[in-house]
């Protein structure tokens, strides 16, 4: 029996209370999980969704005619329409499942993009990317000979908008951009991105790996042509993501991969390819995640993201002054506008020597360049410590995180 979601009002003790791994003891010590932008913990009903695929209608789907091949594919399929409802796209043939926001990116750029550039064209992205998008852009200059040009980053950790208007010529052919910094926090003006993009007829992805769990996503609100998602952090599992794009530039671009299922016909002379979604969904999908993203989906749905980035935005800022407080911190990413991270350095003490003594008070958090050493030469620094907060965090956790930081930095000074 999967398990439900019994309350209706914010309460973090009863949310708490739906992760068994919060329940552990690590190093003695209770876990305190705030390595949230990473990846987030995994609610019970998300692991019965899991376990309930395997246990009871394991199959692989379309083509099936049995009963189980039947029930793998329609809950497969409910995924996809809860992500269309999720991120309020116009078609549910514009929602394609992918491993996550890495191959997102990736499908872009060896479809659209390889097709698309040449000599000359220019792609922009921001000075806060992570490395998986900034690695592909590269790779498609050296395929087409497009430049790669980057909005700089203030001392906020907020785009410099005047040098992205500068750089907005006709030679710019696609923007890629990140919604909500995963180093930094900071929420970029998308809107604004795509607007202007547009007016010169660029294309434009968003990355939103970070913004999903913490905004509200409408994409045809935004206009944007092309948005990622990554399920492992929106409570969902490893392994799994989505890339929507317009329909009429999928139906433009050519496969991704070849094999089965996005075949329509195949002989030795020619082959012709499936109607979208399944142009660009080849071999066997990873089914059980994806079956159990609706799950993640329809929790979060059902708590209700004004609720929880209510809760989380009071967490941040509790922790931006109680980190303030301690003489010799200094927070990397002070944006006007955030997601729940709170990046910091400490004087004269590495992020690693840090990581390792807040695990033995039991707090987790991330240490090093989070996949974004352009952005930590930008502050001439080699890395963070990145506390990163999620629906279940709590007040007396941030208490403990600050306790346990005091307690380092008087023995590592």
């Amino acid at each position: 029996m999967i398990q439900t979601l019994e309350h209706t009002a914010f309460d973090v003790q009863a949310i708490r209370q739906h992760f068994p791994v919060l329940n552990r003891v690590v190093k003695g010590k209770p876990l305190v999980y705030f390595d949230n932008a990473a990846t987030t913990q995994k609610p019970q009903v998300v692991i019965d969704a899991l376990a309930d695929y395997y246990k009871n209608y394991n199959a692989n789907i379309h083509r099936g005619i049995h009963s189980l091949a039947e029930e793998a594919t329609a809950a497969y399929e409910a995924t996809r329409d809860t992500v269309q409802q999720f991120i309020h796209a116009k078609e549910r043939e514009e929602i394609i499942f992918t491993r996550g926001v890495t191959e997102s990116i990736n499908l872009v750029a060896y479809t659209w993009a390889r097709t698309n550039l040449k000599a000359g064209d220019e792609i922009i992205i921001s000075g806060m990317e992570h490395h998986s998008n900034i690695v592909p852009w590269q790779l498609i200059g050296e395929m087409t000979g497009a430049k790669l040009k980057v909005i700089p980053v203030n001392d906020s950790g907020e785009l410099i908008m005047e040098e992205f208007h500068q750089l907005l010529t006709e030679k710019v052919k696609l923007v890629s951009v990140v919604h909500a910094s995963n180093s930094l926090g900071t929420i970029n003006p998308v809107k604004e991105i795509i607007d202007a993009a547009h007016k010169v007829g660029a294309v434009v992805m968003i990355d939103g790996a970070q913004s999903t769990v913490h905004l509200d996503i409408d994409v045809q609100e935004l206009d944007c042509d092309f948005f990622a998602i990554s399920s492992h952090k929106v409570y969902g599992p490893t392994g799994i993501g989505v890339l929507y794009g317009k329909r009429a530039l999928l139906e433009a671009m050519p496969p991704f991969m070849g094999g089965g299922e996005m075949i329509k016909d195949v002989s030795f002379e020619k082959t012709t390819w499936n109607d979208l979604p399944y142009k660009f969904e080849a071999g066997t999908p990873n089914i059980a995640d994806t079956v159990a993203l609706k799950a993640a989906l329809d929790f979060v749905s059902g708590i209700g993201k004004a609720t929880i980035r209510q809760h989380e935005d009071a967490l941040l800022k509790y922790a931006t002054e109680q980190l303030q407080s301690i003489d010799g911190i200094r927070l990397i990413g002070t944006a006007k506008q955030k997601v729940s991270v709170a990046s910091y350095v400490v004087e004269g003490v590495h992020p690693q020597d840090l990581g390792i003594l807040l695990d033995n008070q039991g707090v987790a958090v991330r240490t090093g360049h989070h996949c974004t050493q352009p952005l930590m030469n930008r502050f001439g620094i080699p890395g963070t410590t990145r506390a990163s907060f999620a629906m279940y965090n709590t007040k007396e956790e941030v208490d403990v995180m600050i306790a346990g930081l005091h307690k380092a930095i008087k023995l590592l000074r």
